[in-house]
């Protein structure tokens, strides 16, 4: 046979095939689906597998290797994410989910599966495999770099991070702003504009608490020092992440350099704190940080799982649930009511001359300080909303990254009235910007700071008994309604389609504010004006 009867007998059979194909029913299609988006997030949650092994046990000399096999592994992932194949599947599932409702499984499942392929058909194979083996290597650089005090070490790889940041940009132009791909990447449909609207608002507010505050005497907190072994915060952590309800058959607790939760599947879902052995504080609330989000991703629905639906909505979303766990919960008068004598009887030697009101001033402490995770409730958006500006600066090229670590040494000082003696302290504290990526991230954990008080208030609404039970040490209630509302959705809607169904009402910083005014208003006496009407 020629040439041309070969091309005719090939072209025979992709016609057939197609046709094949377009009878086929939609349920077999769907199974398609499902199979290849499979295949995604197995090769996902192996290259989370191996970032959970840099972050906890893996030897230092792994770390080469480990940022080839992270590339390997992304750029895999991402070649089956924008096969044609998978496109042209979604294209023939469009009509059969259009005539579904709108929140089915199905439904959602297809929605959101074609967004994730159009915007990963705008990113090249080779960007994905090259940003992952440099958050590989800068993460791994950073553990080394930051005890050392050492800036000079992260300078190529903080700079590589912002030219592939405005990289990733280019390919998701046009924009008003560079950073608003980024952003939009953490929390769909917010841009620059956006949050910095948001945070003017609420920078606005929180300036005359902090500065209130301020004016009075800062409450002692010497009981959180002394010494405090590794094993038993450990295990008093995990003993109350275990209450609020993570599924330890479904999970482990393990030390980290800077905590995190991750997940490989529905029946795996680590979190990792720190410990610091001098101070009582740091992995417990660590620990409730991270179980937060561990309890969002254990309480996604079963069938979802091995889909783009199977884990939270938004960064931010899922921030709300850390701090909801941590802050609102954790660091309330209620769970210490059931909690502080528990506590006692685990550290007896250290806490039992300490009555209940001065280790409950000095967990929820207000001062203006250098550290983003050890800040207080009152102060700890000033950091992000210091970062969130630092890195526009970065990406908009107004700041060279050689200058830094001074240009945060002035905004902190500016901000919080404290500036860090070196860059341990300052520019390296964070890994975010080490990771490989800069822009998108910060603004998250103040959306979830917002969202938490919202979330908490909702609940509270439909069952006015959560904080008696909560001071019995009970969270069941609490749980269920937010594992009802949130978690069991996972991906489906957009955040503020999920704020809007969980909450009646889009986003709003009125119930945070109001809970910051409720809380330290009490524990500082303060006399704060009402809020505003349009709050």
């Amino acid at each position: 046979m020629n040439e041309t009867g070969k091309t005719k007998t090939g072209a025979t059979k992709a016609a057939t095939a197609k046709a094949a194909r377009a009878h086929q029913p939609a349920e077999t299609k769907l199974a398609e689906l499902k199979r290849r988006l499979l295949e995604i997030s197995d090769l996902v949650a192996a290259g989370a597998v191996l970032g959970w092994d840099q972050s906890t046990y893996m030897p230092s000399g792994g770390a080469r290797a480990r940022a080839r096999q992270g590339a390997t592994l992304g750029r895999l992932a991402h070649e089956k994410s924008v096969d044609p194949a998978l496109g042209k599947l979604l294209d023939e599932l469009a009509p059969y989910a259009a005539g579904l409702p709108y929140d089915s499984d199905e439904a959602s499942l297809i929605r959101i599966a074609r967004r994730d392929f159009e915007k990963a058909i705008k990113l090249p194979s080779a960007y994905v495999a090259r940003a992952s083996a440099l958050g590989s290597a800068s993460y791994d650089a950073w553990t080394r770099a930051r005890p050392a005090n050492d800036f000079a070490a992260m300078l190529p790889f903080l700079e590589k991070a912002v030219d592939l940041s405005r990289e990733y940009a280019g390919y998701f132009a046009p924009f008003e702003h560079v950073a608003d791909p980024l952003i939009d990447a953490a929390e769909e449909g917010m841009t620059t504009a956006s949050v910095r609207s948001l945070f003017a608002g609420l920078r606005s507010e929180l300036i005359p608490i902090v500065r209130a505050i301020s004016d009075q005497p800062i409450p002692g907190d010497d009981c959180l020092r002394g010494s405090f072994s590794e094993r038993a915060q450990l295990d008093f952590s995990l003993s109350v992440a275990k209450r609020f309800g993570y599924d330890t058959n479904r999970g482990r607790l393990d030390k980290t350099h800077h905590p995190f939760c991750t997940k490989f599947s529905l029946g795996d879902v680590r979190i990792a704190t720190r410990v610091d052995e001098k101070h009582f504080g740091d992995a417990l609330f660590s620990t409730m940080h991270e179980s937060g989000h561990a309890l969002y991703e254990q309480g996604v629905a079963a069938a979802l799982e091995g889909t783009p639906l199977g884990t939270g909505t938004s960064a931010g979303v899922h921030e709300s649930q850390s701090r909801l766990w941590e802050n609102l919960v954790g660091r309330g008068r209620a769970f210490w009511k059931h909690f502080y004598p528990v506590l006692r009887d685990a550290f007896p030697d250290q806490f039992r001359r300490t009555g209940f009101e001065a280790f409950y001033r000095a967990i929820n402490k207000v001062q203006r300080s250098l550290i983003r995770t050890d800040a207080d409730e009152v102060t700890y958006n000033l950091h992000i909303m210091m970062r969130f500006d630092l890195e526009q600066e970065l990406l908009e090229g107004k700041l060279r990254v050689k200058d830094l670590p001074e240009a945060w040494r002035a905004r902190i000082q500016a901000d919080l009235g404290v500036a860090p003696a070196d860059d341990r302290d300052g520019c390296l504290q964070d890994v975010h910007w080490y990771c490989g990526t800069v822009g998108g991230g910060f603004q998250s954990y103040t959306i979830g700071n917002i969202l938490s008080a919202q979330f908490h208030a909702a609940a509270v609404k439909a069952h006015p008994d959560i904080p008696l039970e909560i001071a019995k040490g009970e969270f069941g209630t609490l749980h269920g309604w937010l594992r009802e509302q949130l978690y069991r959705h996972g991906r489906k809607f957009l955040p503020d389609e999920i704020v809007m169904r969980a909450t009646g009402g889009p986003m709003s910083t009125a119930p945070y504010l109001a809970y910051l005014r409720a809380k330290y208003g009490e524990l500082y006496r303060l006399d704060l004006a009402p809020l505003p009407e349009h709050l």
